[in-house]
């Protein structure tokens, strides 16, 4: 190795040493000393290849090693799950978290996070309940079914719903229906695992009432209608309603479970969007069992939502994997009080943040544009803003073709590309999500609330600077 590399290396000073400094002193009085130590030996590795790589040509002070290994023990104790702001447009963002949970939701519940909570026990008796039980009135309440039960998640309910519903036993699914949700789960797999066996009928496109007809053995349990809300099948088709399918499974001695995905509790329609079937709906056309999202169009944490006959309820409940689904005490509580929001109309609107923003003017929305741009100018003069109008989108498979009309800010810098400036907004202190269009980075202010568009702007002019 050459001599200057050498006496280079010699600079580097010697952890025990680091560990005496007063800096580092501070530092022990707030975090372990192993993760202290840990950081200081990461920012000598790196400070030790740059001069073994001839990138550093001078000395190392103590004062660099600790530069580096204060911003690496910021990264060690920051939370990787952090607030981020969505400026994409994507209302249901699945990366984002999905549904934003209302701010009078999270607030009524930190009484029950700090301490002890009724989850599984009866006041009045002092005897264990099960949890599920919690949210059982009102989703009855808002569903019209006879008994309700929750999972983690809407595929955790499809399985459970066919383990102990239909297992060993042959359910029926129109070709076109056989879905693929996020992170390439399918239906057909998720079948194969709860033990029933998949019976297809009918076309891609088409399929019609004789096709069911003709399908049904003496091994046949259940009809499973999916509802295709992460796609759509457009031109040439045809399927069967949900209530012809309930007059067969009457006649059969069948079970009819309507997959419903998204799970809309009221119409989407004063919303400006096209109907998608609600779940009183399918309760009403005569569905056993529906199944669908808590965390989609209700608007909650993670969980899957089932809905249906008293009868069928408590045998899932009964089943073995049921336990290996539940849901914790947090999801509950966010459930229950969201679920609250959906009794009146105008709670919804102006407190549910998924419905606030579906319902926010456009009038509202260029206004909220205009003052994002001033903001922007007015904090670097060199950022190129403009207006634009735009399009929103539910997201996370709900209502995928349909765009919400929007407005964005389109922001560019020189000597900077559209991916560099979006990638320097993510990772900016506010965390800001856009989305790049035409080699442009767009603002979309339907996601935006009015408190986060000078938090946005700031961060602009952060990147500017």
């Amino acid at each position: 190795m050459p001599d200057q590399k050498q006496e280079l290396l010699r600079t580097l000073p010697a952890i025990t040493e680091l560990l005496k400094n007063e800096t580092i002193a501070g530092w022990l009085r707030q975090h372990p000393q192993p993760l202290v130590t840990e950081c200081l030996r990461r920012a000598l590795a790196e400070l030790r290849e740059e001069i073994l790589t001839g990138s550093r040509s001078g000395g190392v002070p103590a004062a660099d090693v600790l530069a580096r290994a204060e911003k690496k023990l910021s990264c060690a104790i920051r939370p990787k799950v952090r607030e981020a702001i969505n400026a994409t447009g994507i209302i249901l963002h699945t990366g984002l978290g999905r549904a934003v949970i209302s701010c009078g939701v999270v607030d009524s519940m930190l009484g029950e996070l700090k301490g002890y909570c009724t989850l599984a026990v009866d006041r009045e008796t002092g005897e264990r309940t099960e949890r599920d039980e919690l949210v059982e009135y009102i989703l009855t309440e808002l569903t019209g079914a006879e008994a309700a039960t929750v999972v983690n998640n809407n595929a955790a309910a499809t399985m459970l719903a066919l383990a102990a519903l239909v297992a060993q036993k042959e359910v029926i699914v129109s070709r076109g229906q056989l879905i693929e949700i996020g992170g390439s789960f399918r239906l057909p797999d998720v079948m194969a695992q709860s033990g029933a066996r998949l019976v297809e009928v009918g076309a891609t496109n088409r399929t019609h009432p004789r096709d069911y007809e003709k399908a049904v053995t003496e091994n046949t349990s259940a009809i499973l209608r999916a509802h295709p809300s992460n796609y759509r099948v457009v031109g040439f088709t045809s399927e069967v309603s949900l209530r012809e399918l309930a007059e067969l499974c009457r006649r059969r001695n069948l079970t009819l479970i309507d997959d419903l995905g998204a799970g809309a509790l009221v119409s989407l329609e004063q919303f400006g969007l096209p109907h998608e079937p609600t779940v009183r709906e399918s309760i009403e056309a005569g569905a056993d069992v529906v199944l669908f999202s808590g965390d989609k169009l209700i608007g909650a944490g993670q969980s899957g939502i089932i809905v249906g006959k008293k009868l069928l309820i408590d045998k899932l409940r009964k089943h073995p994997l049921m336990r290996a689904v539940r849901v914790d005490k947090t999801c509950l509580m966010v459930l229950e009080r969201t679920l609250q929001l959906f009794r009146d109309p105008a709670r919804l609107r102006s407190e549910h943040p998924t419905y606030r923003m579906m319902a926010t003017p456009m009038a509202d929305l260029k206004s909220r544009a205009k003052k994002l741009a001033r903001l922007i100018a007015a904090a670097e003069p060199r950022i190129r803003t403009e207006i634009r109008e735009s399009e929103a989108f539910l997201g996370s498979g709900s209502l995928p073709t349909e765009a919400i009309p929007s407005f964005a800010v389109a922001v560019s810098l020189p000597d900077l590309s559209a991916g560099d400036l979006s990638q320097r907004l993510r990772l900016d202190d506010a965390c800001v999500f856009s989305r790049i269009e035409a080699d442009r980075v767009r603002l979309d202010v339907r996601t935006l609330t009015d408190e986060q568009v000078p938090l946005v702007a700031a961060a602009m002019g952060r990147i500017a600077a």
